[in-house]
């Protein structure tokens, strides 16, 4: 054992070094994870082009790069806050009904599909984004428009709108007498 009390420091650490004029400013995205990760396959759909940049230079400076790969981070980070303020402009309710969703029930996305397959109908709709999850293999049904999920016991919908197909496709659930 020793005999050394532990010392905690409760003081809030502020680097006053301003950034250099090369960088950008932004303003941040102001959300917490849950309404980031509600919109996070949306982010990926319109922000990809911003996200390989950053990841590739990344990459160049083999992982170190924070001052190097500033400028790319900020086109990130202002490119994630354009999607979600879209999103809450034309998608509001459902938007923060998956969000909230997601907040209660400790981030499961098998939890929220139904508000899910709400929010990805109108962001569709209104915005033009689709949700595709990467490396889902071909001809598979992806995960979030399965009829049923691996751990409910309840179906999530009758019809469920696959955007890839631009048109409903039936489920294999039978309709309820």
């Amino acid at each position: 054992m020793s005999a050394r009390e532990p010392r905690f420091s409760q003081k809030v650490l502020i680097d006053p070094t301003p950034l250099p004029a090369s960088v950008p400013p932004v303003t941040e995205c102001g959300t917490s994870s849950a309404p980031l990760m509600s919109a996070s396959f949306f982010i990926g759909d319109r922000c990809k082009a911003f996200n390989d940049d950053y990841m590739q230079c990344k990459t160049e400076a083999y992982g170190r790069g924070e001052k190097e790969c500033m400028r790319e981070g900020r086109k990130v980070t202002r490119c994630a806050k354009s999607v979600i303020d879209d999103i809450n402009k034309s998608c509001l309710d459902s938007f923060r009904a998956h969000w909230e969703c997601l907040e209660h029930n400790n981030q499961q996305m098998w939890h929220c599909r139904r508000p899910e397959q709400r929010l990805n109908d109108c962001v569709f709709e209104k915005i033009g984004l689709k949700k595709e999850i990467p490396g889902t293999p071909e001809g598979e049904t992806p995960v979030h428009l399965r009829d049923r999920q691996i751990f409910s016991t309840k179906a999530t919908s009758k019809r469920i709108k696959d955007p890839r197909a631009g048109k409903p496709e039936e489920t294999k659930a039978k309709a309820e007498a």
